[in-house]
């Protein structure tokens, strides 16, 4: 019998919990969080729930009962200061020490952060709590960044009626996941929809709210303090572990070949593949990744990862809203966005898995 400590309740952090049950694993398990909340869902902070349309109590991956029901020790409210590398064992920052056979390091990131004062950001569900009362009474919103989060929340704000301003530092938005093809896409949708669009500027304009949503950074710094592989995250192998053969790391936190994923998607497809491997042996992570944004009355889907040596082919119509453009290295393919086209993004990432020719 082992037992298994994670760091993080996050995505990553519950669906390992979760999915050693599953698995039948039958040791003990012990999940530490830092927040005071049950394990909760983060896509709805930037959409249904600032939005009104999902209340607090809808957030939560399973009801308080799911854990003891399940055996599993949920400590919330408490960081891990130490990681005893020898002894596997863990330090809370109560000085109280937890064994591990197995440690999985769930950490995430936290939001990089402007110089400016003042400025709200939206990581967390107190975050959401704090922006959504702030942005009721506001009557101008200015938004810094043009990524996913940034124009989520733009979204949600026009549709409240609100003046809305987003100031991108680059030259197109979304830029270090989509193609320009997309982008001019989504700078059109918001364009049309009244959103203020600034490119190519750091100038903040004044504003009754600013929100800023400019990257986050990897929390990396518990591993590198116990002498593990640390780059732009925590360094894995092709089987999730680090430099030490009894600790994984998945999700944000994990830098995998080089790659460090975002996504709901990826922590917990990593949280999976490492409760199987805990539970029936070694197996490597190969999932395809995949992400989505909900923006105004349009779904990006995105399958594979974007690069810019790729080329482009655009199937659909871009004028009436349903299309989706493939990425091809060679004649393979390697990524694919489809907007408004579900069964598109479905295709793609089952000929991504498979390693199929798509015929367009």
């Amino acid at each position: 019998m082992k037992s298994v400590v994670i760091v993080g309740a996050g995505q990553a952090g519950f669906q390992t919990a979760a999915s050693l049950r599953m698995e039948g694993f039958d040791g003990g398990i012990t999940l530490i969080g830092e927040e005071p909340h049950l394990p909760y869902q983060r896509p709805p902070l930037s959409k249904a729930f600032l939005a009104g349309k999902q209340d607090a109590s809808h957030l939560p991956f399973r009801p308080e009962r799911f854990y003891s029901d399940h055996s599993i020790d949920l400590e919330l409210s408490q960081s891990v200061v130490a990681i005893g590398r020898a002894s596997r064992r863990v330090a809370l920052a109560g000085r109280r020490m937890v064994d591990y056979d197995v440690l999985v390091l769930a950490t995430g990131a936290r939001v990089r952060k402007l110089s400016m004062s003042g400025a709200l950001y939206l990581r967390d569900i107190d975050d959401a709590i704090q922006i959504k009362a702030r942005l009721e009474p506001a009557g101008s919103v200015a938004i810094v960044g043009g990524g996913f989060i940034g124009l989520e929340v733009a979204s949600v704000a026009r549709a409240m009626g609100k003046s809305v301003t987003v100031v991108e530092a680059q030259d197109r938005l979304m830029p270090r996941c989509i193609a320009p093809v997309v982008s001019d896409f989504f700078l059109e949708l918001h364009r049309r929809e009244g959103v203020n669009i600034v490119l190519n500027s750091t100038a903040i304009p004044a504003a009754d709210l600013t929100i800023a949503g400019i990257g986050v950074i990897p929390n990396t710094e518990l591993a590198q303090a116990a002498g593990l592989a640390v780059r732009n995250g925590i360094v894995v192998d092709a089987f999730l572990k680090t430099s030490d053969p009894n600790i994984f790391a998945i999700g944000d936190c994990a830098e995998m070949n080089g790659v460090r994923l975002e996504s709901v998607q990826n922590a917990a497809d990593q949280a999976k593949c490492i409760a199987a491997q805990i539970v029936h042996g070694p197996a490597e992570y190969k999932a395809v990744p995949w992400f989505w944004t909900d923006q105004f009355d349009i779904k990006l889907q995105m399958a594979g990862i974007w690069s810019p040596r790729l080329r482009a082919v655009v199937r659909g119509s871009v004028e009436a809203r349903r299309f989706s453009v493939y990425y091809f290295d060679g004649e393979r393919l390697a990524a694919a966005d489809s907007i408004n086209s579900p069964g598109d993004h479905v295709k793609a990432r089952k000929l991504l898995a498979s390693g199929e020719k798509l015929e367009l």
